[in-house]
């Protein structure tokens, strides 16, 4: 079990100076799916979706570090602009939300919606709570209305953080190589606890 944590949170610019702790966490969290041959989750493919992230205007990240001094879990987002990609490839669920109205829920102004992107903790650190408390970190601090995060149907976390108040609401299949297809979830801010 983890001991003392601390979270220190970084914007873009500082973030460019942590490709090796933002891999090290990287390979750490996704260790099966890279062994396994994902291309989706492969180092190289992660790290230059990294790099493209780090030029989103208020791009934000927030990682954990051990009381050793060693990273071991991070989360990061951005607002979403009006001129957004994020929704497309946006596919209605009637199973998830029968009513959604497509133009409503993907009309961006900057300030709506905070896109949750990545959110991953050291495999030998999982089951003890730090995801959330990472969750909480990162989203605790946002302005915005409500967050979106896309997450794999088979992945495990899908039904943590419908614990922690996330709602699915519609599928997509990112424009990225090899993308999968996620739920996409949404959470309204600011955060309740």
């Amino acid at each position: 079990m983890i001991g003392m944590v601390t979270f220190t949170r970084y914007d873009g610019e500082q973030a460019r100076k942590l490709h090796d702790t933002v891999r090290q966490v990287h390979t750490a969290a996704y260790a099966e799916r890279i062994q396994a041959g994902d291309p989706f989750s492969a180092p190289e493919a992660f790290m230059d979706r990294f790099d493209a992230y780090i030029q989103r205007d208020g791009f934000d990240l927030v990682i954990a570090y051990a009381d050793d001094g060693q990273p071991i879990a991070q989360a990061w987002g951005w607002p979403l602009p009006t001129d957004t990609g994020w929704w497309t490839g946006l596919q209605p669920d009637p199973e998830l939300n029968p009513a959604l109205d497509i133009a409503e829920f993907t009309h961006e102004d900057g300030t709506r919606t905070f896109a949750l992107s990545e959110l991953m903790v050291d495999q030998t650190e999982a089951g003890h709570g730090l995801g959330h408390r990472l969750h909480d970190e990162l989203l605790g601090a946002r302005t915005e209305q409500r967050a979106t995060l896309l997450v794999r149907p088979d992945n495990p976390a899908g039904e943590a953080y419908q614990r922690w108040g996330w709602r699915p609401v519609a599928r997509l299949r990112p424009t990225m190589p090899n993308a999968p297809q996620f739920h996409v979830l949404i959470l309204k801010l600011p955060l309740s606890r």
